[in-house]
């Protein structure tokens, strides 16, 4: 059983992995000449679950005992490149200063998507009669 708020915090969990390999990119590539930052459009709850509810179900069966059922896939987020106003001697538009808050920023963040779900994981376990 897939709970609306449980799969949009995981999706939300994964775009925040996603986001973190393109921060690691531009900072890997901050003194390559002509290296563009790339970044990830900001996660929306509202289009998550909108997607959720308009998701066109379709089974694939491989046997006659056998039933799957498929929805759509989310896991493509997206890059695009930044819009970079400053541009360093190498040509390109990566400040590792900026790279590494937006690091530290999208790490917090994670931590906070996973507390949340970790503690709605408890709330339900509770609810259940089943402790933790």
């Amino acid at each position: 059983m897939k709970l609306s708020l449980l799969s949009a915090l995981t999706e939300k969990m994964k775009w925040h992995q996603a986001r973190q390999g393109l921060l690691a990119q531009n900072v890997a590539n901050a003194e390559t000449p002509g290296y563009k930052g790339r970044d990830l459009s900001a996660f929306g709850f509202e289009q998550h679950m909108q997607n959720l509810s308009t998701a066109k179900i379709e089974t694939v069966t491989t046997q006659r005992t056998h039933i799957a059922v498929q929805g759509t896939n989310a896991d493509g987020f997206g890059d695009r490149q930044m819009n970079s106003f400053e541009i360093t001697p190498e040509g390109n538009g990566v400040t590792l200063e900026d790279e590494m808050m937006k690091v530290a920023s999208n790490q917090l963040d994670y931590q906070t998507i996973t507390t949340i779900y970790s503690r709605s994981l408890r709330i339900l376990r509770t609810a259940l009669g089943k402790s933790a």
